[in-house]
């Protein structure tokens, strides 16, 4: 258990728990504005954005993960386009659980009664202020949840990053089996961090479920 004391394992571990946390926050948010959109997009009158939202999370909901991001680092710069390892994982995971988070909002919009939508209306808001000034919030508050499990279920998803030169926690554990520690020690230090990360997300919507059944 002493290998994250040696050789300077422990400053190789802090490093990557800090990326694991970093790349996790920011594709969290980000796949947070995505579902929203699409999620406005699959409640939307207009036929092509309903079209739209539908392809979108059918195709990434369906696609397996590894395969996106061998999608996005290796087809986006035959487009030309160029960014560093870690925005590409970034943009990997928030695409890939943007579509889940869109589906657990479009359920949640479908537990709000209709008539909170038609009373909107009646008072003369658009589809837009409806959505985000009526629906939405209630809704977010039936599906805290199972966004939780999303979001939960991030932190590990962002290990495929480590096979794509992203230094996070499974990079750190490549690193580690490299200099010829034993798995078992490796992995037990991973798990951990993991656990951490979980437990953290966990709480921070367990107290934002907490504060939004106040609210109601």
């Amino acid at each position: 258990m002493g290998i994250l004391f040696e050789d300077g394992n422990f400053a190789l571990f802090r490093d990557g728990f800090l990326r694991t946390v970093e790349l996790s926050a920011i594709s969290a948010v980000l796949a947070m504005l995505l579902g929203i959109v699409l999620a406005a997009f699959r409640v939307s009158p207009v036929p092509a954005l309903r079209a739209f939202g539908t392809v979108w999370v059918n195709t990434f909901r369906n696609t397996p993960l590894t395969l996106l991001f061998f999608a996005v680092v290796f087809g986006l710069p035959r487009l030309d386009v160029h960014l560093e390892p870690f925005t590409f994982a970034v943009l990997a995971l928030s695409a890939y659980s943007g579509s889940f988070v869109c589906e657990v909002l479009r359920s949640g919009i479908n537990t709000v009664p209709l008539g909170q939508a038609e009373a909107a209306r009646s008072l003369g808001l658009n589809f837009g202020q409806t959505l985000g000034l009526v629906i939405l919030p209630q809704a977010v508050r039936a599906v805290m949840g199972p966004m939780s499990s999303i979001f939960i279920a991030l932190p590990r998803n962002s290990a495929v990053a480590g096979a794509f030169s992203v230094p996070e926690l499974f990079n750190v554990q490549a690193t580690l089996t490299d200099k010829g520690y034993a798995i078992f020690g490796i992995f037990f230090w991973i798990a951990i961090a993991y656990l951490v990360i979980s437990f953290g997300v966990q709480q921070l919507f367990s107290f934002a479920e907490k504060r939004l059944a106040v609210a109601r």
